[in-house]
């Protein structure tokens, strides 16, 4: 089975161990990419233990293990690193998490901060970032313009009253 962080690589080899515990994740972006997977295994214990002691009693274990549970996990794509390898103190990553809950796509923009303790890397904290713009496809209707709707008359007194 591929790895539900989408490096491409065997679940076994990748985040796996992470989650067991038989290894440690070297850098800020592998402890995202493994903390994705717990989300998507549901397993809150790692989510916890992986979390900065300063902040963790933030953590709702319950509502985020049932919101984990409901939710059918799309993917993660990783948008930006800053720091955080191997020697480093501190790093961010900027993320974006794919998934549905109750029949709505969501896609959680996020950037993540990171600290290194000494003996592992921690999720500090992390702050909604917002997507790329979107871009309208078609020129843009004027009040007086006439309507789309091809009725003749001008778009506010057609079918802008209704928007």
């Amino acid at each position: 089975m591929t790895c539900h962080c989408g490096n491409g690589e065997p679940f076994a080899s990748c985040c796996q161990p992470f989650l067991q515990g038989a290894q440690r994740p070297a850098t800020a972006e592998a402890l995202m990419r493994a903390r994705y997977s717990a989300f998507v295994e549901g397993d809150i214990d790692y989510i916890i233990n992986t979390h900065d002691p300063d902040t963790v009693q933030s953590i709702d274990k319950d509502g985020t293990e049932e919101w984990a549970k409901q939710s059918e996990w799309k993917g993660l794509e990783i948008l930006e690193t800053e720091a955080g390898q191997v020697g480093d103190k501190f790093g961010s990553v900027k993320f974006c998490a794919t998934y549905e809950l109750k029949g709505t796509k969501v896609e959680h923009r996020e950037a993540a901060t990171f600290r290194h303790d000494g003996e592992q890397w921690l999720f500090v904290d992390g702050k909604q970032i917002s997507g790329p713009p979107v871009v309208r496809e078609e020129p843009k209707v004027g009040r007086n313009d006439p309507c789309p709707c091809g009725n003749g008359k001008k778009f506010k007194n057609c079918c802008a009253k209704s928007a």
